[in-house]
């Protein structure tokens, strides 16, 4: 005869980048396994080394508990807030409760996988009972290797073994009720753990964003879904996710950050399209959605095995590459704050600056501009996105940065140099995303809009445009700029490379 609830000593849940109730691992086994839960979390900034979360994180996750927290109480729990070292955190709760388990769900992170490991050891000599599941991805990074027993360094390969196995299905997670403790440990208030307002400027990030499991769910509905007669925006994602003045993207990045959704539940979700709606779940835009998910999937088998690359290149002959001086910073400002004068790089760093996103096409160009165009490091731009992202991801970003810059495992070579008006005038073409975040060239004919220093005067002054006083003139030239670019990458590869830019 098994033990009543009441007779199992309680289980600490301890919640972190998976914030939702649904498809969770750790919350399935503790509910599996009897007795109260205490569902907690715990601010750790120091143990989060360099990468603790930026501004516009800590904008999210502050309404992320909230929603967790609002989800639990319909369940008859709370969420257990707490601010400080991990360990110390949890060995006051485990007192306070009379606990006997901590159950959590991996991360994957270089400082997070080192503080749960010390955890997880030092526990187990205390005689509590730790263990840890994932809820996280579709495969883990230590289960994934090649023929020669090493991680992939090559995406294609990398998500082709993948595809050959198959995926466990949503954990089913939920419950009606939670079993809770004879009493509840004290827990310091949301406001205390200081992680909103914490920047300047969040104003716009409400109006695009529902931090939540509830505002996952309602995101992979919208894409999902038939609207008015029109096919789910997921069949035409192979060719919307490149226009980033159309919604055609389906915004999950953030929410899968936090895990308020999980990608088991994502992928399940788009294969099975067909089985109720009469639609090809095999539609080229499912496929290459999935895709997507396969590249987060290798961007953390990456994270996991090379644990440097969040500050130092991959391919280590890029340790020597000679970056360009910029002793006063004014290049790099004028590049975060969309005053490079390229107005398709302006336009997305002044989407960023206003929702916290960028559409994933201009993070590839103002990438390229940053390393090929400034010559800055790719560093200095992961740092400023890391802050300014909803979804800054440490694994994610790791891998853009390294891509764009052609330092990383499937990186496009350095020598490929993405020219911002001609990005500009094939993806904007009639100049509708520049006009939005980039309002002073509102006027200005399409013909212009992405190069508005080859406009006549007349042209210039019937759109009110005043190059160098409303709007600047460019801060480097093209030609020069890719020219320079070439000379330092054949300086560090040897001079048989040849051009291959996308001007």
């Amino acid at each position: 005869m098994s033990a009543s609830p009441a007779a199992v000593a309680p289980v600490l849940l301890w919640f972190r980048q998976d914030l939702r109730l649904a498809d969770n691992a750790a919350f399935a086994a503790a509910l599996a396994r009897g007795g109260p839960i205490v569902p907690v979390f715990v601010l750790d900034d120091a143990g989060e080394g360099r990468w603790a979360p930026g501004g516009a994180s800590r904008w999210w996750l502050h309404r992320s508990l909230q929603a967790l927290d609002s989800d639990l109480r319909g369940r008859g729990s709370r969420l257990v807030l707490a601010r400080g070292d991990s360990g110390e955190e949890l060995r006051r709760l485990l007192a306070e409760t009379g606990a006997g388990a901590v159950y959590w769900n991996r991360r994957y992170e270089p400082a997070a996988r080192a503080r749960d490991a010390e955890l997880k050891a030092a526990l187990a000599v205390e005689g509590i009972e730790a263990k840890s599941f994932n809820s996280s991805l579709l495969f883990e990074p230590h289960a994934v290797r090649n023929k020669q027993g090493r991680p992939f360094q090559v995406f294609t390969p990398y998500w082709r073994h993948c595809c050959a196995s198959e995926f466990s299905a949503p954990v089913r997670s939920d419950a009606p009720t939670l079993p809770a403790p004879r009493r509840w440990p004290a827990s310091v208030a949301a406001g205390d753990l200081a992680l909103a307002p914490t920047i300047p400027w969040d104003a716009g990030f409400g109006e695009l964003w529902t931090p939540g499991e509830a505002g996952a769910q309602a995101r992979l509905r919208r894409f999902l879904r038939e609207a008015r007669g029109e096919p789910a925006p997921v069949h035409a994602y192979d060719e919307a996710r490149n226009l980033p003045n159309r919604d055609g993207t389906s915004g999950l990045s953030p929410h899968l950050h936090f895990g308020e959704i999980g990608p088991r539940q994502v992928a399940a979700a788009v294969r099975g399209l067909g089985k109720s709606a009469g639609i090809d779940p095999a539609s080229n835009g499912a496929r290459v959605f999935l895709t997507e998910i396969g590249w987060r999937e290798f961007a953390y088998h990456l994270l996991f095995h090379f644990e440097h690359t969040p500050e130092r290149p991959l391919r280590e002959d890029f340790e020597r590459f000679p970056w360009a001086e910029d002793p006063d910073g004014k290049k790099l400002r004028a590049w975060r704050r969309g005053r490079t004068g390229y107005p398709i790089v302006d336009a997305g760093m002044r989407q960023l600056w206003t929702t916290g996103w960028m559409h994933n096409r201009v993070r590839m160009i103002v990438a390229s501009f940053l390393v090929k165009h400034l010559r800055l490091p790719w560093q200095e731009g992961a740092a400023w996105f890391w802050d300014t992202l909803v979804d800054a991801d440490l694994a994610s970003n790791t891998l853009g940065w390294q891509w764009s810059a052609g330092c990383g495992a499937d990186a496009a070579p350095y020598f490929r140099i993405f020219a911002p008006v001609t990005q500009g005038q094939k993806f904007d073409p009639a100049g509708a995303y520049v006009r939005r975040w980039v309002p002073e060239l509102a006027k200005l004919p399409d013909k212009f809009v992405h190069a508005p220093w080859t406009a006549p005067a007349e042209v210039l002054e019937h759109a009110k445009v005043r190059l160098g006083e409303n709007y600047p003139r460019p801060i480097v030239d093209h030609a020069t700029a890719r020219a320079e670019a070439l000379a330092a990458f054949k300086a560090l590869r040897g001079a048989g490379a040849a051009a291959d830019d996308e001007s």
